[in-house]
């Protein structure tokens, strides 16, 4: 193992529920209301529920204003006036924390004289927004971004760009992902996996997979 590659949202960010939930309480758009908006935005591309964003298939703006739309017209009791849908990133990641311990991990990572990346299915207008919410961007060693490159998580195709991006073989690779699904394509694409539902336990599993390297963080 050479390189530990995070995710960032659901990992180096606080919890996919959680960013609901803080969306929730700025703009008083319930997160089945706003999961809805967007799953009907991206049902008539027939694509995937983030899809056609994170692959920038479609702005932000056009993207917000088509939920608005949607959130319109199958809740018109939602008051969707606080709500900034057409610039959609800073609204949502304002006054949003990193999770501090993974990134600690990173930095534990990097000492440890490993290479550490970023693997995010994430979005063109959203990159200052995220960028800044972990404050470790520029330590990565690569950054690979579903937005940039075309592909996202699961496709495996993804998983081929960040190797190459990052110089080493697959199996030289490890992610570490809160979605099952994008832990299971990436040990289909020869890479290692860890599947993320808590900071600590995933802080010993990394530990006990380098102490077999006989690397201590």
């Amino acid at each position: 193992m050479k390189i530990i590659w995070f995710d960032f949202g659901g990992v180096l960010s606080p919890s996919i529920p959680d960013l609901f939930t803080s969306y929730y309480l700025k703009t008083g758009i319930p997160p089945a209301i706003l999961q809805r908006g967007m799953k009907e935005v991206a049902d008539d591309m027939n694509m995937g529920v983030l899809t056609p964003i994170e692959k920038a298939l479609i702005t932000e703006a056009e993207w917000g204003a088509r939920i608005r739309q949607k959130i319109a017209l199958s809740s018109p009791e939602i008051d969707l006036s606080r709500a900034q849908l057409e610039m959609f990133g800073a609204q949502w990641f304002d006054g949003i924390l990193p999770n501090q311990l993974m990134i600690d991990l990173f930095h534990k990572v990097k000492a440890a004289g490993l290479m550490a990346g970023i693997l995010t299915n994430n979005v063109v207008e959203w990159e200052d927004h995220w960028k800044r919410v972990i404050g470790i961007s520029d330590l990565a060693d690569a950054i690979v971004d579903s937005c940039k490159v075309g592909y996202r998580k699961p496709e495996a195709e993804i998983f081929d760009i960040a190797a190459k991006q990052a110089g080493v073989r697959p199996d030289e690779c490890l992610l570490i992902d809160d979605m099952l699904e994008n832990c299971m394509a990436a040990e289909r694409s020869g890479w290692r996996s860890v599947h993320f539902k808590e900071s600590s336990s995933v802080v010993a599993e990394i530990a006990q997979l380098l102490q077999k390297q006989e690397i201590a963080l």
